[in-house]
């Protein structure tokens, strides 16, 4: 039944077996999502996609397998068998309410009435008792009167009917989208060092099962440190007034990152790094950081990651007193040098397009800065720094 989903969601990349194929048949058998576009999209995604990351894959083959399915020929043919339909009523549906059904001849005249109304009708109608159309007394259309008939999207107007046609439309994804909190999860996850040498314990099968074995069966369970994710990242955001369009996917890298990363350190600047950083925006006049001790507190280890859109006037950069806030004695460039002279792993995540850098001279100035490591901020551009902070 859905040997065309499977082979769609081969071609789109989404590592499925045959295995997985079977499952979802016998779920659907087992009546786990019946008639419901929604149901059997959760109910097959949980079955066919082992990792998150196949997610927006998954959607893309979905959305090719569905998109076809524009009349009633591709329904019937495509999900819902003749006898699940007879089934669902008689389940649900008293005996005055199957005499209702049978009126108009049963279900497949029903049906075979509804797809010739479709072939003659050239325009739009509203009211009345015969076409399809919105409001009125027909057998067919959208919140209608008649509780014999297809409703065709919208809320019926008793609240029954007996068949209900609703177009679902699934969004096309790409690898270039901006980014959300699961979707980032997912990318920062490259970047792991784990280690057992957590306080929390967890249990050792494998332990437990050879421990046991040379004790003659005697039970010896085995417990070992929980594993953890060192490594050691520090992160600083660009607060800018050029940034404020960014802020909500600069909230979500934030979240993320605080989830997936337990030795996390953030600071803040504004439009470029100076001699000094601020941990609480409100009280950047009074509580600054000196950049120097930040470069002396943590080791060559940890991993550098700038959010911003490096879009400034170059002399903001390059020269002494470039910064727009305060007297900078020595130019930003040495500092972004310092850095990078510090730390092996540093990066710059840029949340405008990659495809406007060209034209802007602050960000190329800033891209050679940090050895031409700067990426986009999308799911790609994420998935690829993390896997050279990785290396």
């Amino acid at each position: 039944m859905f040997i065309s989903l499977f082979n769609t969601l081969k071609a789109t990349g989404v590592p499925v077996s045959l295995r997985e194929l079977l499952d979802l048949i016998g779920a659907v058998d087992k009546g786990l999502a019946f008639a419901d576009m929604d149901q059997f999209y959760y109910l097959s995604r949980a079955i066919l996609v082992k990792d998150e990351k196949h997610y927006d894959k998954f959607d893309r083959a979905f959305d090719i397998y569905f998109k076809g399915i524009e009349t009633l020929d591709d329904i019937l043919e495509m999900l819902i068998p003749e006898e699940w339909l007879k089934a669902e009523f008689e389940k649900h549906l008293t005996e005055e309410e199957l005499k209702e059904i049978k009126s108009l001849g049963g279900l497949e005249k029903l049906l075979a009435e509804f797809k010739k109304k479709l072939e003659e009708q050239e325009e739009r109608h509203e009211g009345g008792s015969k076409q399809i159309g919105t409001g009125g007394t027909s057998p067919f259309g959208n919140s209608g009167e008649n509780p014999e008939g297809i409703r065709v999207g919208g809320e019926g107007g008793k609240g029954k009917a007996a068949k209900i046609w609703e177009a679902r439309d699934f969004k096309n994804l790409d690898d270039d989208v901006e980014l959300g909190t699961r979707n980032m999860k997912v990318a920062l996850r490259r970047l792991r060092k784990l280690i057992r040498d957590s306080a929390n314990e967890e249990f050792d099968l494998d332990n437990t099962i050879s421990s046991t074995a040379k004790k003659a069966g005697l039970l010896d369970v085995k417990f070992r440190p929980e594993k953890r994710n060192a490594v050691k990242v520090l992160v600083l955001f660009d607060v800018g007034g050029s940034m404020d369009p960014h802020i909500k996917i600069c909230e979500e890298l934030f979240s993320a990152a605080k989830t997936e990363f337990k030795n996390l350190e953030y600071f803040y600047f504004h439009n470029f790094i100076y001699e000094t950083v601020w941990k609480d925006n409100r009280r950047r006049q009074n509580e600054r950081i000196y950049t120097e001790d930040i470069i002396h507190k943590y080791s060559a280890d940890y991993k550098i990651i700038f959010v911003g859109d490096a879009t400034m006037a170059p002399y903001e950069i390059t020269n002494p007193g470039g910064s727009i806030e305060h007297w900078n004695e020595e130019a930003g460039a040495l500092w972004m040098k310092r850095m990078v002279g510090v730390y092996d792993k540093l990066i710059w995540l840029n949340p405008v397009p990659e495809e406007h850098w060209e034209y802007s001279a602050s960000v190329e100035l800033t891209r050679s800065l940090v050895e031409d490591n700067m990426f986009p901020l999308t799911i790609r551009g994420l998935e690829e720094s993390m896997a050279y902070l990785s290396k």
